[in-house]
């Protein structure tokens, strides 16, 4: 998804939609199209764009620039809710998908080449494990490493 399908995703998910998205970010409802749309050289700022995903509740936004960034995003957990076993969950799954790569290798050389179909797969199970490795990382170090320069996005404007 792009960036702009993003942000109209999340206006789209707000109850009230444009009025209450134009209004929260204290814009016209205008504005907020010109923005959303990109018209006339103008754009939504990333402010905005974050403030109305707190709003939503949702991660498009996110998702989108890890995605034009050659990434993936992944919402983790609050630290206060992961316990030691999951983490150790988590490590079993890594080990189920590595082994679903390699079997999926041992398959694709059999002919001593990996066709088109077979390395589609095995992008896609890589991409799958790579998210899984990022996911498990970024939990060993949200419970075990200190905090430091957090940033949390805060809204523009309170509503009324």
């Amino acid at each position: 998804m792009d960036v702009r399908s993003a942000i109209l995703n999340l206006i789209n998910a707000i109850p009230g939609k444009w009025v209450v998205a134009a209004a929260h970010l204290g814009m016209t409802e205008n504005s907020l199209r010109n923005r959303a749309y990109e018209t006339k050289g103008q754009s939504l700022s990333t402010d905005h764009a974050l403030a109305l995903q707190q709003l939503t509740g949702g991660t498009d936004f996110a998702e989108a620039i890890a995605v034009a960034s050659g990434g993936t995003f992944v919402k983790l957990p609050e630290a206060g809710e992961i316990e030691n076993e999951s983490i150790q969950l988590l490590f079993n799954e890594n080990y189920a998908e590595l082994g679903k790569l390699f079997n999926a290798f041992i398959g694709a050389i059999e002919d001593n080449k990996i066709d088109s179909n077979e390395r589609q797969k095995l992008e896609a199970l890589g991409a799958q494990l790579h998210r899984k490795t990022e996911t498990l990382l970024a939990v060993m170090f949200s419970v075990y490493c200190p905090r430091a320069n957090t940033v949390r996005a805060e809204p523009l404007r309170e509503v009324a």
